[in-house]
């Protein structure tokens, strides 16, 4: 388990050019919020969208939910001045968008070095194809990089591809990017739907996506947080079963048995593994609901 391994079941997109959002997100039940100064923040809005977001860091009020801010492409006319503005606050990870390579997350952690910030740890996104055929090589070139987050939408557009409710023109895509990700010992998480008011199809993409190893989903509205935080959330049978399997194989272990089976299923080191990972997991979102309330 690495340092930075916390809840992530909900990290919900807040705009910086709305201080009445940056402040509603000190109080709405996401784990993770991301104050965005990037791609929708309009062109006039960037600068006073910087200024807002550092306020806000500064000031705090966020609990005990993550606090990452993301910022433009490194190769805009607002990224670096982003980079110097967001390094010396008390921000919990900088969001580097459009990484296609090794070379451009070493890019990203110079500049963020450059500008003070050499404490901070990052996060990627992978929104193109090239991105998705890099992802190990991205995943690999640091060990600051603390979550590896796939923007679906813009990948979808730049496959040509249309939009299923059951997600198959970016299975392929999702899969590689969690297998770089777990390789490396990142978090890995989901991108956003954009049809926000159609829940039926956000939780089944929420659930799909837990199934597939996502540790949580982004959003882009408050309405979908429920949906994402009890699809990513352990439930009590998997609690207890989780449980079983620890004990049920440290007393076999005790007798001299290297398996042991548990409701007709065998069970090996590497479940009890999963199984101490799900139960951490549990008791680190009770602290963190608890925690905001």
């Amino acid at each position: 388990m690495n340092q930075y391994f916390r809840p992530r079941r909900s990290m919900l997109y807040v705009p910086g050019c709305n201080t009445y959002y940056l402040n509603r997100a000190r109080t709405l039940p996401a784990d993770s919020v991301i104050l965005d100064l990037g791609d929708p923040i309009l062109i006039e809005c960037k600068e006073e969208s910087r200024d807002n977001v550092v306020r806000f860091v500064n000031e705090g009020g966020y609990g005990s939910r993550e606090v990452v801010v993301r910022v433009n492409d490194l190769g805009s006319e607002w990224g670096v001045d982003d980079i110097n503005a967001i390094a010396k606050t008390p921000v919990d990870a900088v969001l580097f968008p459009n990484i296609e390579s090794r070379e451009d997350v070493l890019t990203a952690l110079s500049l963020l070095d450059a500008a003070g910030g050499s404490h901070l740890p990052i996060m990627v996104m992978i929104e193109s194809p090239i991105a998705v055929l890099n992802a190990k090589e991205i995943a690999s070139a640091s060990d600051r990089i603390v979550c590896m987050i796939i923007a679906t939408s813009d990948l979808i557009s730049q496959l040509h591809a249309r939009v299923t409710h059951e997600r198959m023109e970016i299975l392929t895509a999702l899969s590689m990017v969690i297998l770089a990700a777990r390789a490396y010992g990142h978090a890995v998480v989901d991108g956003i739907t954009s049809d926000f008011k159609n829940m039926y199809s956000f939780e089944y993409a929420c659930r799909l996506g837990r199934d597939m190893g996502f540790d949580g989903k982004s959003l882009i509205h408050p309405a979908q947080l429920p949906y994402s935080n009890d699809a990513y959330t352990p439930q009590s049978m998997e609690v207890a079963h989780a449980s079983e399997i620890i004990a049920a194989l440290k007393a076999a272990n005790e007798a001299g048995k290297g398996t042991v089976v548990v409701n007709d299923k065998l069970v090996e080191r590497h479940h009890v593994r999963a199984a101490e990972r799900l139960l951490q997991l549990n008791e680190m979102i009770k602290t963190l609901e608890n925690s905001n309330g």
